[in-house]
């Protein structure tokens, strides 16, 4: 681990600008932690990486190296350029909020990803008008032969990193999910830190 790692704390949430033409590294530090990602236009955070707009874009639900993300202005945002990992990532599943851990049966607050992004853009002194669905790197999540979706262990390992290239001035946040009711982040469920780094 080198010094330039920047720490994404597990159950919680960060954030960072980019200027067009660098790049994020996302490091998926203990092997199986999802991290909720999302990214917003520097000059208007109404507009924000699009995962819907992003799939139409690139016409699969899985990115490859060398796929673009666009906003919800279909404008190109951030590039796939670099994965180390197997590739298995999820465009699909919206962020977990205290609604999610409601409908799961848990009783008082659990940390999420929905809270942990709003935080993480107030201490850059930016607000969000709503929760885009993230980007969900390293989670595993099969479509099924029938249609049906099954929510699986990632399959990521300690140190697989996947790089994001800025084609615009942004705001990138992201969220080490602290999902622990399912097997999101591995079989025994325990949440930890992932870390970034800036590159360029």
């Amino acid at each position: 681990m080198t010094d330039t790692l920047e720490t994404i704390p597990e159950r919680a949430g960060t954030a960072t600008r980019l200027a067009a033409g660098q790049s994020v590294r996302v490091v998926n530090t203990h092997g199986q932690q999802v991290v909720d990602t999302w990214a917003f236009a520097a000059a208007d955070p109404g507009e924000f990486m699009s995962m819907e707009h992003s799939r139409a874009a690139f016409r699969k639900a899985n990115p490859d190296v060398g796929d673009t993300y666009v906003t919800n202005r279909r404008r190109d945002i951030l590039t796939v350029t670099a994965d180390t990992s197997p590739g298995v990532h999820d465009t699909l599943i919206a962020s977990c909020d205290p609604y999610r851990y409601a409908q799961l049966g848990h009783v008082g607050h659990h940390d999420n990803c929905t809270e942990n992004l709003h935080r993480a853009l107030a201490a850059l002194g930016v607000t969000a008008t709503e929760t885009p669905c993230p980007l969900n790197l390293f989670m595993n999540i099969a479509i099924l032969d029938d249609g049906r979706l099954d929510w699986r262990a990632p399959v990521s390992k300690p140190g697989d990193a996947i790089t994001l290239r800025a084609e615009m001035d942004c705001i990138v946040a992201f969220s080490a999910c602290p999902m622990d009711l399912l097997p999101i982040n591995g079989p025994d469920g325990r949440p930890t830190e992932a870390h970034f780094e800036i590159l360029g």
